[in-house]
């Protein structure tokens, strides 16, 4: 079953990059803010859902329009440059007050702060490499979710707890492990 496969490695990639980024940070601080976690979730549901799906329908497209061999290659590196990005701290700036309530402002400021950001860059990547748009963007959406999610109920204790060093660190292993995969696989196909 390759969808599932499909959807793990996204969810996974995603959740674990997810932790101590800037939309991560961006959900504390909104449930800090508004105190109403439904809203604030279904926003970045929404706003994960329209972002993650265009990221994916154009890893989709760069996957029939690029070689096996140049395309696992260059998901290597970009894997391998997500993880270390990854390893680099976010920092946040603090939302500007909003009269849109908890739920546009999430959808709103998720759908920007993802613009560019290395989960929505992981979903391109993603779709690229397994040429799936709809599993991608499902396995990338629960995967922010379950990150964001965890922000929105439990995130400063964890944070407090854990520090996000000890976050960061397991995340940009994740992306060097696909990133290393992809190279081998890249070398492979042209042997």
């Amino acid at each position: 079953m390759p969808f599932l496969e499909t959807i793990g490695a996204s969810f996974g990639l995603v959740a674990a990059s997810e932790m101590g980024d800037k939309t991560q940070l961006l959900a504390l601080s909104l449930a800090a803010r508004f105190k109403k976690p439904v809203p604030i979730l279904g926003g970045i549901l929404i706003a994960t859902v329209l972002n993650h799906g265009l990221a994916s329908t154009a890893g989709s497209w760069i996957s029939t329009h690029v070689s096996a061999s140049l395309l696992a290659g260059i998901l290597g590196v970009t894997f391998i440059a997500f993880g270390l990005w990854t390893l680099k701290p976010d920092d946040l700036e603090e939302p500007k007050e909003s009269r849109w309530g908890p739920f546009l402002t999430t959808v709103v400021l998720f759908f920007l702060a993802e613009m560019g950001d290395k989960t929505q860059l992981a979903t391109v990547a993603l779709a690229a490499k397994y040429g799936s748009v709809w599993w991608v963007t499902f396995g990338t959406t629960l995967g922010m979710l379950a990150a964001d999610g965890a922000a929105v109920f439990f995130g400063e204790a964890i944070s407090r707890r854990l520090g996000m060093k000890w976050i960061r660190w397991p995340a940009a292993a994740l992306f060097f492990l696909f990133g290393g995969l992809s190279l081998y696989r890249a070398f492979s196909i042209r042997s």
